[in-house]
């Protein structure tokens, strides 16, 4: 049995503890909240993120992310992406030097335009065969419900990505394997912008039409920028690539989705932060990727009149335009 801490306790964290337990782990997950922590380790529920849905007896719940991380053979990281440097600096002192540290989340960091990933590697000085992420359609509610899904785990050793795949692998959730990093973390970065920009469409009551174009538009800047940095065509045809990307922008489950909706609905993105109780990441990241994507001179219209929404240089009635803004071209060149 692999001792398996998950750091952080919102509904996709406590979700993934859920999976590692299901699938015969021992997990010790971190709440940084102390009344979550007792709540999971007494009720065996976390009502707060993820209402009645009972929790296995092979969780146990702390808010010392030292003592959490410290006991892990593999750490498993379900922080918001703008915290994770902040996290990863209060544990680095406590992580195994033979430790495995997965990425669970989908974000850039502001400032440095750094995967999460690559914030790892720096922060704790891993070399790159202990690092791996996981992607793909990950709605939390449905994998918390025991609805079947697969999803992507990727190292640049596969031997690790294989071991990581047996330990998370249950009934209800099927881990595939790659070696492409990059490509596995830029899908899930990407398709939460495309989600922002479906849900616009949806708060300005545009029909599918719009929202297909989007979405196919959407992947194809995903793919472009992936390419420009390293990623794999495959990868972004896949589950991490078009598998989440039609998950995001298909469901009402979706966080980035619901605030695409309430941005068309005319809040502005403060208001739309404080109408949610969780992140959406994609408003936090969106403006990192437009600048990943320029420094690398990469065409993103759907991506740049997001971000032009989200920084108050375009009314929201104003973005239809720009979704699909390019000169006349083939399709595919």
């Amino acid at each position: 049995m692999t001792q398996a801490a998950v750091l952080g306790a919102g509904s996709w964290g406590t979700t993934f503890a859920k999976v590692l337990a299901d699938a015969g782990q021992q997990v010790t997950l971190w709440a940084r909240r102390r009344e979550i922590a007792e709540e999971i380790s007494t009720s065996r529920t976390n009502s707060a993120y993820l209402p009645d849905i009972p929790l296995p007896s092979g969780i146990t719940a702390t808010d010392d992310v030292e003592q959490a991380a410290g006991a892990a053979d593999v750490v498993f990281l379900a922080v918001p992406a703008q915290s994770l440097r902040e996290q990863l600096s209060r544990i680095r002192a406590s992580v195994r030097e033979d430790a495995i540290v997965v990425s669970l989340i989908k974000g850039l960091e502001r400032g440095t335009d750094l995967r999460m990933s690559e914030v790892i590697a720096a922060e704790l000085q891993l070399p790159a065969e202990q690092i791996a992420v996981l992607s793909g359609p990950n709605l939390a509610m449905e994998i918390a419900r025991e609805e079947p899904t697969a999803s992507v785990i990727a190292c640049a050793e596969q031997s690790v990505a294989e071991r990581i795949s047996q330990l998370c692998q249950t009934a209800y959730f099927l881990p595939y394997i790659n070696t492409d990093v990059t490509g596995t973390e830029l899908g899930g970065v990407l398709k939460n912008i495309i989600g922002l920009a479906v849900g616009i469409c949806d708060g300005q009551q545009l029909g599918d039409n719009s929202k297909a174009s989007v979405i196919t538009r959407g992947l194809a800047e995903t793919t472009r920028l992936g390419l420009a940095l390293g990623g794999r065509q495959e990868t972004f045809a896949g589950l991490a690539g078009l598998g989440d990307l039609v998950a995001t922008c298909g469901s009402v489950l979706s966080r980035n989705r619901t605030a695409g909706r309430l941005l068309g609905q005319g809040l502005a993105p403060e208001q739309v932060t404080a109408e949610m109780t969780q992140t959406a990441e994609g408003m936090k990241s969106a403006g990192a990727v437009l600048e990943l994507a320029r420094s690398h001179r990469v065409e993103m219209p759907v991506c740049e009149a997001v971000v032009s929404v989200l920084e108050g240089t375009l009314t929201v009635e104003n973005i239809v335009g720009l979704l699909l803004a390019r000169d006349l071209k083939a399709e595919v060149h």
